[in-house]
């Protein structure tokens, strides 16, 4: 009742200067938190109960799981999605595709940092270092050499894996808390260079003007300029599904589960702890570099105060609270984390008390993710491993 006194209690009417007291608002919240109490408890205690059943599937990974091994309920499941995902900026508003077009993005970095963070289990609060370097080198590029989107997306993503290299070389001998402070202060660094330097980045003013993507020399306007920068964004996610699932089920892939796993086990099996560590940086960097080209393009301004470690806060906890080394779960925690604020606006300054509580119910009674990593298991006929033993 107290926390809350200042936003249920007191509001001020600027046009008459007087101050509404709602103190019927204090008793629902003294009520509802004397109710939530012991809803709570009973939450916890069935945990507690259930702890032996936490490794079971739910019921969405469990029909996720069975569309994906039957091939015709797969392929259904994949055409309606494309379908729907296809149509969007025809059946939404401008408004809309615009939010989608955020998800998108973040989906892109959450994917690139599940590479570090849920295969190869290096907690990087620096990441969004990466993306600023991306969305700097479009902005500079166009600025001052005219460069455009579809030049510079390659090379966002060269930069990109340089830096995440420049990285992963001092953190070599690093895990844990000491890992996490070092890439917190690179990330801090690159903003503080970014605001600071301002001869060449222009400092805390920005660089605006920043030209769209075009198509083959065809310009748009602004409702067709961003309904293309949606379905660029919605290409950029079906390539990066596919190279992270790849990657996922590849030796590397392997290599980043077992250093995720146990460093010194990893290392005493003969794999190469520093190849695998500066892959990971490296790999996850490049999507973030690309991303950050994207929003350069999409936003035509950018400047250090989007690059925030506030920003990496998110991305990490898309990961985490999707679920650490699964795909679907960061596709599903970034739909959470982005659209849902958004949508929740109807509810105004309650929209970020209700925001944080779901964060909180996610974290304590489902801390493994809404959608768990599933590892690929691979069978064998006994008749044909037996007749190669004997051969």
């Amino acid at each position: 009742m107290f926390l809350t006194f200042p936003i249920m209690v007191i509001r001020v009417d600027t046009i008459e200067n007087t101050i509404d007291w709602r103190w019927m608002n204090l008793a629902f919240v003294g009520v509802g938190s004397f109710v939530l109490s012991f809803l709570w408890r009973w939450l916890l205690e069935r945990k507690e109960l259930m702890k032996g059943q936490a490794a079971r599937e739910s019921v969405v990974e469990r029909l996720l799981t069975q569309a994906s091994t039957i091939p015709s309920a797969r392929l259904g499941l994949l055409v309606v999605v494309a379908g729907i995902a296809l149509a969007f900026p025809h059946m939404a508003g401008m408004y809309q595709t615009n939010i989608m077009i955020s998800c998108l993005t973040y989906i892109a970095l959450g994917l690139g940092l599940n590479i570090v963070v849920g295969l190869a289990g290096l907690l990087d609060l620096g990441y969004v270092a990466f993306y600023a370097v991306g969305a700097y080198a479009y902005a500079l590029a166009n600025m001052h050499w005219g460069i455009g989107f579809w030049t510079i997306l390659p090379i966002g993503a060269l930069l990109g894996t340089l830096f995440g290299i420049m990285l992963g070389f001092p953190v070599l001998r690093l895990r844990g808390d000491y890992l996490a402070i070092v890439t917190l202060g690179f990330g801090e660094i690159i903003r503080l260079v970014l605001e600071n330097w301002g001869d060449v980045t222009m400092g805390p003013s920005g660089i605006a003007g920043i030209d769209r993507p075009t198509f083959f020399g065809i310009e748009f306007g602004v409702m067709d300029s961003i309904n293309y920068m949606y379905y660029i964004m919605l290409a950029l996610i079906v390539l990066t599904i596919f190279c992270v699932n790849r990657l996922q089920n590849s030796r590397i892939g392997r290599a980043w589960l077992a250093l995720r796993e146990d460093e010194i086990a990893c290392q005493a099996m003969g794999i190469d702890k520093t190849k695998t560590k500066l892959m990971a940086f490296a790999l996850g960097a490049t999507w973030a570099g690309m991303a950050g080209v994207v929003f350069a393009a999409k936003t035509t301004f950018v400047n250090p105060a989007s690059f925030t470690f506030w920003e990496s806060a998110i991305i990490l906890s898309v990961v985490v609270i999707g679920g650490m080394g699964s795909i679907r779960g960061v596709i599903a925690g970034a739909i959470i984390l982005i659209l849902v604020p958004e949508y929740l606006r109807a509810f105004s300054e309650f929209r970020m008390l209700i925001f944080g509580a779901t964060m909180v119910l996610v974290m304590v009674f489902r801390p493994q993710g809404l959608i768990r990593a599933k590892r690929k298991v691979y069978t064998y006929d006994k008749s044909t491993v037996a007749g190669a033993a004997n051969e």
